[in-house]
């Protein structure tokens, strides 16, 4: 060509063998984004976290400690009143002037603590179990803080195990006594270090009855002449007025009164038949004629009778055959539907010098009561004896 150069057209130019196809399209690479430095942990937050693993440890702490603070300071009653009820017992006694009911409780070989302003002076004495049995009891001696050893006849009951030593003194004690009506319970009375106000629990019937530890061993019994005036005799004195040689015992007389008197709260028969109208008045004319027996209040009792039987049964017979005596454990068995008669069960508690005794100072009896309406108030009119009278120590 004129130009100069070469008319022909000029050879491809060689592509290295190691380069990338014509259709690739590199894109440059390029260096990451920083990513931001992390987060320091929040020095407030796991203050407060740690805080509160540290409460939940203590609380933890305290919670193990209160657990095992009440298994070895606090008590169960209901187990306690189950193993060592059966030990307990009623004190019922005639006396020429004291009040002739406390609890006690069986110790060893028949014997058996209780109060000894309940029988001081006895004519009689008996021990009334918590299963019902009778027994009579003499009187071996008293103690000048008030605790009184009786010796039951034929008592073979399990006795109140001696504790080994005195509680902590932060450990709860319980009393077991009974009320009036003859119902056994359980109280707590605090700790010796935090005592309980024995008046806040107590009654009469409870003077005598055993303070106990949280197994039921006896650590203490409660005397005194009136609930107010009680107080713990502690397990150290107890230990010596039931050695096999007792220390600081008196001697006991039996009382010489012609006219003594069992225990003087108003008496509630039990009624063993339907709760009617008539069964009801039935139970008070003879809450009236127990209670008014064992007051020896015979003129009043002459309001409860006929005149027909009052002729018979005058003031002065009444005080001749029962100037020693005290009725219990009243029950109403049978009553006439129209009323004419009922029948009521009791155990009569007397003098073993009294006029028809012989020898005995306890007798189970059954007696059926003619009733007749006068006026519209029923009165007795007859009484039938149903069997002949057993000791009441007659299981």
């Amino acid at each position: 060509m004129e130009d100069g150069r070469n008319g022909l057209p000029r050879p491809p130019r060689r592509i290295p063998a190691n380069a990338g196809s014509l259709t690739q399209l590199e894109v440059p690479s390029r260096p990451a984004a920083p990513q931001p430095p992390g987060r320091r942990p929040w020095l407030f937050g796991r203050i407060l976290a740690g805080f509160v693993v540290l409460l939940v440890i203590i609380a933890a702490g305290a919670g193990a400690g209160w657990f095992v603070h009440e298994r070895r300071l606090g008590m169960n009653t209901d187990e306690i009143l189950k193993s060592a009820g059966p030990a307990v017992v009623r004190v019922l006694a005639t006396t020429c002037g004291s009040s002739g009911e406390a609890s006690g409780v069986l110790i060893d070989n028949g014997r058996v603590l209780t109060a000894a302003s309940a029988v001081a002076n006895p004519r009689s004495i008996v021990i009334v179990t918590s299963d019902g049995r009778i027994r009579r009891a003499n009187l071996l001696g008293t103690s000048a803080d008030g605790v009184a050893v009786l010796q039951s006849i034929g008592l073979d009951g399990t006795p109140m195990h001696l504790a080994a030593a005195d509680p902590d003194p932060k450990a709860q004690r319980a009393l077991i006594g009974y009320t009036a009506a003859g119902k056994q319970t359980i109280n707590q009375v605090g700790s010796t270090a935090d005592p309980r106000a024995l008046s806040e629990v107590m009654n009469a019937a409870k003077l005598g009855g055993p303070v106990v530890d949280k197994s039921g061993g006896l650590i203490g019994l409660v005397t005194g002449a009136t609930v107010q005036a009680s107080a713990i005799v502690p397990l150290e004195k107890l230990r010596g007025y039931v050695a096999a040689s007792p220390l600081g015992l008196d001697l006991a007389t039996a009382g010489t009164c012609a006219l003594s008197r069992g225990p003087q709260a108003a008496v509630v028969p039990a009624l063993q038949v339907a709760r009617t109208p008539l069964n009801v008045e039935v139970q008070r004319l003879f809450g009236n004629y127990v209670t008014l027996e064992n007051q020896q209040d015979f003129r009043a009792l002459q309001s409860l009778y006929s005149a027909r039987f009052a002729k018979g049964m005058t003031e002065a017979r009444d005080l001749n055959n029962h100037r020693t005596s005290y009725f219990f454990n009243p029950r109403i068995t049978d009553v006439a539907p129209d009323g004419s008669y009922a029948r009521m069960a009791y155990d009569i508690l007397f003098a073993p010098t009294a006029t028809g005794a012989g020898g005995q100072n306890c007798n189970r009896l059954d007696v059926r009561f003619q009733l007749v309406r006068v006026d519209g108030k029923l009165l007795i009119d007859r009484t039938v004896p149903m069997a002949t009278p057993v000791s009441c120590d007659s299981d």
